[in-house]
Formats: C-alpha cells, structure tokens, sequence
C-alpha cells in the first residue's frame, strides 16, 4: 500500500528500511498513468519495502533539496540515504526492476 506523506513527514518515513518514493504531481499525465503500476508493485513487496507518494507542488523544499525537476520521479532510500532515481513513467516490470535492484 502506497502512503501520502508530507514534506514534513519525509525524514522520518525514509529513515529506515528500504523505501520507494513517487513524486508526482495531479496535473501530470505521465503521473496518472504511473500511479496505479506504483500502488500494484507496492502490494506485491509490502512488509518488504515501504512505499511513499509525495505531491510535488505541496512540497517545494523536499524537491529542491533532492533536486527533482521532472515528473514522475521514483526514488530509493536505504535506511534515509538516497540509492537510485527513475524518471518518468515506465512499465510495471521495467518499474518493479528498478525498485528491487
């Protein structure tokens, strides 16, 4: 299950583990179309990986700290460092490959 985090609760949601985040944006299309293969993957790994969903416009100073500049952007965290960036949509498995690298 994919969960809505603010900025503010960021830190704290990537500290630990291995997490996938998906900042997106509702006026984006590529977003839409990434958002359901993001929330099908997320219950496929769940107790695994943790699977977060930021919205970029409601959180301008997360973005430019990890300098996100396009959308749809997946990132990695392991244990609140950041591993691996995905930009843009991809296929479920080409996605899927990615977060579990």
């Amino acid at each position: 299950m994919v969960k809505q985090i603010s900025e503010s609760e960021f830190d704290e949601a990537v500290k630990s583990g291995v997490s996938a985040v998906d900042f997106s944006a509702v006026w984006c299309g590529p977003c839409k179309m990434l958002g359901p293969v993001f929330e099908k993957i997320s219950e496929k790994y769940e107790g695994k990986i943790n699977f977060y969903k930021v919205d970029v416009d409601e959180a301008p100073n997360l973005c430019q700290k990890l300098g996100i500049m396009s959308v749809p952007a997946v990132y990695l965290f392991k244990d609140g460092a950041q591993v691996a960036t995905n930009i843009g949509f991809v296929p479920e498995a080409q996605l899927e490959a990615f977060i579990t690298q």
